[in-house]
């Protein structure tokens, strides 16, 4: 049993309908800068090893994995099969909706990174997927939770809407060590934005990870 940390009223949302007819129709748009994607990109060239099994977590047409970087295998979650068949990174995929059924199905320690990006903030019952995600990650393997100051307001839970960059940070963290995840690393930047913006000094979307680790 996952251990809770919201109240009733932070999971609810301005929109309550199903999501999985929000994201009926694909997006084939970048939700996040270059300048952010980029930051991503590395960081995820410095955490993930060699050969991991990575699942890419509420993913789309793009996993923003360094294109040099080899993995015995990239398994993609979402909620449109169109974005997800779009994407070249994925070995293999499936739908479903995370606010109706927290279950993952996947074996227990099966994978060595679990990736989630511009998606934490769409969850309403993030300890059951916290605890999950404990479940089938490996010990010694990593949660990264990435995003910017994004989101689809009406389809943020309360508890996101009304917080702050910072509160963001603190509230991940949170959940993940109700979970029994270990005090996880923050990463709290700004990032340059591209071309002529940032030429003139301009900046990028800010970038924020949580980043856990399974005990050994």
């Amino acid at each position: 049993m996952a251990v809770s940390v919201l109240s009733e009223a932070q999971r609810r949302k301005w929109d309550s309908s199903d999501d999985q007819l929000f994201y009926a129709e694909p997006r084939f748009v970048q939700h996040l800068d270059d300048a952010f994607r980029e930051r991503l990109t590395q960081l995820y060239r410095e955490r993930i090893p060699r050969k991991a099994v990575v699942l890419d977590l509420m993913s789309s047409w793009v996993s923003h994995l360094p294109d040099d970087g080899v993995y015995e295998r990239v398994i993609g979650h979402g909620l449109n099969e169109k974005e997800l068949a779009a994407n070249p990174r994925l070995d293999s995929h499936w739908l479903q909706n995370l606010n109706r059924n927290q279950e993952i199905p996947l074996p227990s320690a099966s994978v060595d990174a679990s990736l989630m990006v511009a998606g934490w903030q769409y969850l309403q019952y993030p300890e059951a997927v916290a605890a999950e995600l404990l479940r089938i990650t490996r010990p010694g393997g990593q949660l990264i939770v990435a995003f910017s100051n994004r989101m689809f307001f009406t389809k943020a839970p309360q508890v996101w809407a009304d917080g702050s960059d910072r509160d963001h940070l603190a509230y991940v963290a949170e959940v993940l060590m109700a979970q029994g995840w270990p005090k996880p690393e923050i990463v709290a930047e700004s990032t340059r934005a591209k071309g002529w913006k940032g030429l003139v000094g301009g900046a990028g979307d800010p970038f924020f990870a949580v980043i856990a680790t399974k005990p050994e």
